[in-house]
């Protein structure tokens, strides 16, 4: 049987908080550790049927890249429930609510700049 591994790691400042995130996977393309401003790890505690979440992200992560990545997230979540279960509602309604926040962050940006 085929096993992969998922490492993180991550340096924290001195009130605890993430300085870097680096991060490797025995699958991936390019060997070695490679850098990122934010992680978001979710797992299924069947246990007691809830989900266990850790979010991490840099200092250097802007707002508007934050967003982004949850934006990023969610759409990928859409995406994934619709292979795995072919709930086209459910596929269907995280994409257009994606597709409002896409229009909200563009919105901001302009007022912004």
């Amino acid at each position: 049987m085929k096993k992969s591994e998922i490492k993180f790691q991550v340096e924290l400042d001195a009130n605890n908080l993430p300085k870097s995130i680096l991060w490797d996977a025995s699958d991936k393309e390019a060997e070695g550790l490679e850098s990122s401003k934010s992680i978001s790890l979710n797992v299924w505690d069947n246990l007691n049927h809830s989900t266990l979440r850790i979010d991490l992200w840099t200092e250097d992560m802007s707002v508007a890249e934050m967003k982004r990545f949850y934006i990023d997230i969610i759409g990928g979540m859409a995406q994934t429930i619709l292979n795995s279960t072919g709930d086209e509602y459910m596929a269907e309604e995280m994409k257009d609510l994606c597709d409002r926040m896409v229009k909200h962050v563009n919105e901001e940006n302009k007022k912004n700049s």
